[in-house]
């Protein structure tokens, strides 16, 4: 029999004490690296809820005026044209719906009843609808039509209600109309399935009848039948009007809001308020930018669209100031969105695609004045910018005085548009910022400043060339927090310096676009 010698015994316990060390080291170490995780940061108030998020990262949505005014060549009808002259022949409510899907509009709304009280339902509350006009032996039911198409391309429906009936003999009655109001609201929104927005306003002509309309019960009963649906109107509760209907949003514009400020409908309303927001608003109410295809809301014959180039410019000046862009694409006598309507929204898509498909900074080194948890905490990392969406982000560490990615691009790069987003399920915080680029000469030039970012801020620029870039957080609510960057080509908008916008005044980006300036052995901008 043979025996194991006391070294190869002494060797086999001294190998298994070794490996069950090594396994009780790595445990222990995971045990206390897994506590000393750092948390994420605390969001900072007020925050949007689920249904807000999905509202705004949508981005754009399509309106759809239509109605008798589509074949009086009217805008405002008067509430006693004859029902008969409703009278689609060719109404395809799913080319409507592709028209947009394709287009990249993920939502859609429908005038339901605009301000003549025409409804494009057969209420039961009215005797002005398609019921009575003839339209499909007075069978037909647009609303039915529109929502089905969108459900069934996975397109979300929403509908606008005028307020403002100019049919309705109650009108004027307040407990009257606001009865006959909410009875007509609850056709709406127990009927056609999902609604995911409503759209409401105070819109109504001088010397027309005094009306008090009851908005918190109607919001109280919307969100009951409907608890997901974003209510629009000038101050809210979910979203709020930008104050103008040229797609124009303030180039400040906060999500944060008092709505107890402005009336809808209220014509003391201080449209800056409206277009800024404010930096100290306790309610999450973001805005929407309205703005029509057409000159009109409703389709003209001898009217014709905007260019494609002129949507881009409203893009810019909506969603890409953290706003959303609601577009309204009126259908055609015919029932059809008409042919150039289509052909602008292509070459818009087109453009946007042109532009935004591929980010410059994909393949960028990067490095950060600070990250929180250190630079071994790869949740936090600089990286984190180059992810698309916003739940992941970028973070300093905590009570820094610097705010500094840097990017190397890796080589020369041309480029004239910046896109910042933050993630803003943690709240809204960068009051202010800027790019700076390192010129040939070695020095620092700023490129464009910027001030609130919120969902997406885009801005754009004189082209230039560069490789290493700096993105400054230079104030912020609480520690600024960055979920994407990106660097483009726009080979299409033609930026000139002081290049005003038309209704508005501001400038493109807000600011003047800045020209560089030597300041003793440094270069910078000055306005």
């Amino acid at each position: 029999m043979k025996v194991k010698s006391n070294s190869n015994m002494n060797r086999n316990r001294n190998m298994k004490f070794s490996i069950k060390t090594q396994l009780l080291l790595l445990f222990s170490f995971l045990i206390h690296f897994s506590s000393s995780l750092k948390p994420p940061p605390l969001p900072i108030l007020p925050l949007p809820n689920f249904f807000q998020l999905q509202w705004q990262t949508d981005q754009m949505s399509i309106f759809f005026h239509f109605g008798p005014n589509t074949f009086s060549d009217a805008e405002w009808g008067s509430g006693h044209a004859d029902p008969t002259t409703f009278n689609p022949t060719n109404l395809n409510a799913s080319q409507w719906i592709h028209v947009a899907k394709e287009s990249g509009f993920s939502r859609v709304l429908l005038t339901v009843k605009h301000h003549d009280g025409f409804c494009l339902w057969p209420s039961e509350y009215t005797d002005y609808s398609v019921r009575s006009s003839g339209w499909r032996n007075g069978n037909g039911d647009v609303v039915s039509e529109v929502a089905n198409a969108a459900r069934d391309a996975g397109v979300g429906f929403g509908v606008y209600l005028s307020p403002w009936d100019r049919h309705e003999e109650c009108y004027g009655d307040t407990l009257r109309y606001n009865e006959h109001y909410l009875a007509q609201m609850n056709e709406l929104l127990t009927r056609y399935g999902e609604i995911k927005d409503i759209f409401l306003d105070g819109a109504k002509g001088e010397g027309e009848k005094n009306m008090e309309y009851f908005f918190e019960s109607w919001f109280s009963l919307i969100h009951q039948l409907q608890p997901g649906v974003i209510i629009f109107s000038d101050s809210g509760p979910d979203t709020r009007w930008v104050g103008d209907e040229y797609g124009v949003a303030g180039s400040t514009c906060w999500s944060l809001f008092n709505s107890s400020v402005v009336q809808i409908g209220g014509g003391d309303n201080d449209p800056q308020y409206q277009k800024q927001g404010d930096q100290f608003g306790s309610e999450w109410v973001p805005a929407l930018c309205d703005v029509s295809i057409r000159p009109g809301w409703f389709w003209h014959a001898s009217e014709h669209p905007k260019s494609a180039r002129e949507l881009l410019e409203i893009y810019y000046k909506s969603a890409g100031r953290n706003c959303k862009l609601l577009l309204n694409v009126p259908p055609n006598s015919s029932g059809l969105i008409s042919p150039e309507d289509i052909q602008v929204l292509r070459e818009f898509s087109e453009l946007r695609r042109s532009i935004f498909s591929h980010n410059l900074a994909a393949s960028a080194s990067l490095n950060a004045s600070s990250t929180r948890g250190g630079i071994g905490d790869s949740r936090f990392s600089p990286y984190k910018v180059l992810e698309e969406g916003i739940h992941t982000y970028w973070a300093p560490e905590e009570n820094r005085s610097k705010w500094i990615l840097y990017i190397n691009l890796k080589e020369l790069v041309s480029f004239n548009v910046l896109k910042v987003q933050e993630p803003i399920h943690m709240g809204q915080r960068v009051i202010q910022f800027h790019l700076e680029a390192l010129n040939r000469d070695g020095f620092w030039k700023r490129v464009v400043n910027g001030t609130t970012i919120g969902y997406q801020r885009l801005l754009l620029f004189q082209k230039l060339k560069s490789q290493y870039l700096k993105l400054v957080v230079a104030k912020s609510r609480a520690d600024p927090l960055i979920s994407y960057l990106g660097i483009y080509m726009d080979q299409v908008t033609v930026l000139k310096e002081d290049m005003p916008d038309k209704k508005s005044g501001n400038y493109f980006n807000g600011t003047q676009v800045l020209r560089s300036t030597t300041n003793n052995s440094s270069r910078s901008a000055s306005m």
